[in-house]
C-alpha cells in the first residue's frame, strides 16, 4: 500500500487539472485511470479511407470548440503553450426547414416574419431567465420549483404557438446541447445551459460558441497536463472499491490498494455508481447520481478532396430542425487544403439510426449532409463515427443532466464533499457546463479548497 495526500480517481481534464494544481502546489498527488489513456471525452483519432495513407487524417472525435467566454479553458491553453486556430465561417450558411429545400442566409434565420418575431421573443424570455441565475446553484433561481417541474418543450409550447419557433429554440437546447428530446428535461434544466454560457443569444449563436479550436486536438490538454504529472498518472487502473471515512480513504484497484488523506471523484456522476463504497453513500448521494442521465448523440466526420461548398460561396453551416443530421459545420483543420464537414445526429434519431446497419446508417447520413450540400456530400474520401454511448465508461454526450425535477431535487448534493471523498466533473460546473471549460473550473475550485486544507 503507498500513501499519499490526495488520489484522483479518473485522468479526463477535471482530474488532470485537480491533480496538477496539487503537484505544482507540492502534494503528492496520484491519478489512477481505467482506461488506457488519458481524456475522458476528448480524443483525437487518425482515420484512412481503406487504409490509403495519403488520405489519413486526424478527427476529433470528443470535444473540440473553443468559445470567448471560456476564459478557464482559454487561460490553461496558454499556460500549457498551446495555440489555437479560428473556425471556417466565412460566407453564407444554410437552413433547412420543413419543406427539406436548403434556403441560405446570413444572419437570422430565413424563416417567415411570424415565426422570426416568435424566435426572438423566447430568445428575450430565455436570456431575462438565464440573467436571474448563478449557474453554480440553479436551484436558487426565483421560478426554479415551476421551471423544474415542466418540460422545455411544454414550457415553450406555453409561451408560443409558432411550432418552427419552438421547434428551433428546442433544438439549440435539447438536440444540440443536452442531446436529449426536449420533453425529456426541464425548462429549468434548459435555463441552466443558457446561464452556464453567458446567455440564451450566447448559446445560439455558433460563431461565438463554436469560435475557434486548438491545434493538434482539444485533446492536447489533458495530454500536456498528462505529461506535466509523469508517472504519477497510472493508466488502466480501475477503481472498484473506496473505504472512506472522516480522516481518510483507501482506494482499491484489483489486488492493489491506495492510502491517500483525501479521494477526489473526478468522472461523471453515472460513472460514480461503477464503483463500491464502504460504508455505502447516503441515499440522497445514491439516488442523485441516479436521476441523472447521459443524452445521446452521433458525431459524424467527412473528409473530402476540397472544401467545395466555399467555392459556392457558403460556410459550412448548416442547421436543420427536421433534418436527420440537425447541425452541420466546416471542420478543415487549419492549412489543410481538404475539406472537412461535422454534423451532429441527436436524441431519438440518433436511437433511430444506431438500430440500422452500419452501412445503412452511413447512406442516410450522407444524404442528409447532401440536403445541405448537394451530391458532391455522399462522396467522401473519408467518413468517420463517434457514438459515445456504446462507452461502458462513458454511456453517451456531451454530458448528464436530470430528468423533470431531478435539478432542485438533487442537483446540490452532488458538488457535495463527504468525509474523505471530493465529487467533480464539467457535468456539474456552472459556467462552462457540460463543456472542458467547466472541466478546468471544477478541478480548480476542488484543488483550491484541498491546498487550503492539505499540508505537504
Amino acid at each position: 500500500m503507498t500513501n499519499h495526500d490526495v488520489i484522483v480517481v479518473g485522468a479526463g481534464v477535471t482530474g488532470l487539472t485537480t491533480a496538477y494544481r496539487l503537484a505544482s502546489a507540492g502534494h503528492d498527488v496520484l491519478v489512477l485511470e481505467a482506461r488506457d489513456r488519458v481524456g475522458g471525452r476528448l480524443l483525437t483519432e487518425r482515420h484512412a479511407q481503406h487504409d490509403e495513407a495519403d488520405s489519413s487524417a486526424d478527427f476529433e472525435v470528443g470535444g473540440q470548440w473553443v468559445s470567448p467566454d471560456q476564459t478557464a479553458l482559454l487561460g490553461l491553453v496558454d499556460e500549457l503553450g498551446l495555440e489555437t486556430f479560428p473556425r471556417y465561417r466565412s460566407g453564407d450558411s444554410l437552413y433547412v426547414g420543413r419543406a427539406g429545400t436548403p434556403m441560405r442566409f446570413t444572419g437570422d434565420l430565413p424563416v417567415s416574419e411570424t415565426t422570426a418575431a416568435a424566435i426572438a421573443q423566447l430568445t428575450k424570455t430565455l436570456d431575462g431567465l438565464a440573467g436571474e441565475m448563478d449557474p453554480s446553484r440553479p436551484w436558487e433561481h426565483p421560478d426554479a420549483t415551476h421551471l423544474d417541474s415542466v418540460s422545455f418543450r411544454a414550457w415553450l409550447e406555453e409561451r408560443c404557438d409558432d411550432v418552427e419557433a419552438c421547434d428551433n429554440v428546442a433544438m439549440y437546447v435539447g438536440p444540440a446541447m443536452l442531446t436529449k428530446p426536449a420533453h425529456a428535461f426541464s425548462a429549468l434544466q434548459a435555463v441552466l445551459m443558457a446561464a452556464s454560457a453567458g446567455s440564451f443569444t450566447n448559446l445560439v449563436d455558433a460563431d461565438f460558441i463554436l469560435d475557434r479550436r486548438v491545434h493538434g486536438g482539444l485533446a492536447s490538454v489533458p495530454r500536456a497536463l498528462a505529461d506535466r504529472l509523469g508517472d504519477r498518472v497510472r493508466l488502466e487502473a480501475d477503481v472498484s472499491l473506496v473505504e472512506w471515512s472522516d480522516e481518510g480513504a483507501v482506494v482499491h484497484v484489483g489486488d492493489q490498494t491506495f492510502k491517500a488523506r483525501h479521494v477526489v471523484l473526478a468522472v461523471p456522476p453515472t460513472v460514480v455508481r461503477r464503483i463500491r463504497f464502504s460504508p455505502e453513500l447516503p441515499a440522497e448521494h445514491r439516488m442523485a447520481r441516479e436521476h441523472q442521465s447521459f443524452g445521446l448523440v452521433v458525431k459524424v466526420q467527412a473528409a473530402y478532396a476540397s472544401p467545395f461548398w466555399r467555392e459556392q460561396g457558403l460556410s459550412g453551416t448548416g442547421f436543420g430542425p427536421y433534418e436527420l443530421v440537425h447541425e452541420v459545420y466546416d471542420n478543415t483543420p487549419d492549412g489543410d487544403e481538404r475539406g472537412f464537414l461535422v454534423g451532429f445526429v441527436s436524441d431519438i434519431n440518433a436511437d433511430e439510426v444506431g438500430r440500422a446497419s452500419a452501412q445503412e446508417r452511413r447512406e442516410r447520413i450522407l444524404a442528409s449532409l447532401a440536403t445541405y450540400f448537394g451530391e458532391q456530400a455522399r462522396e467522401p474520401l473519408v467518413y468517420v463515427e463517434s457514438d459515445w454511448q456504446h462507452q461502458e465508461l462513458t454511456g453517451g454526450a456531451y454530458g448528464t443532466s436530470f430528468d423533470l425535477g431531478g435539478l432542485t431535487r438533487y442537483g446540490a448534493v452532488l458538488r457535495e464533499p463527504l468525509g474523505a471523498l471530493d465529487f467533480g466533473s464539467s457535468d456539474v460546473a456552472g459556467l462552462g457546463f457540460q463543456h472542458v471549460d467547466g472541466a478546468i473550473r471544477v478541478g480548480d475550485e476542488i484543488a483550491g479548497r484541498l491546498i487550503e486544507g492539505v499540508h505537504p
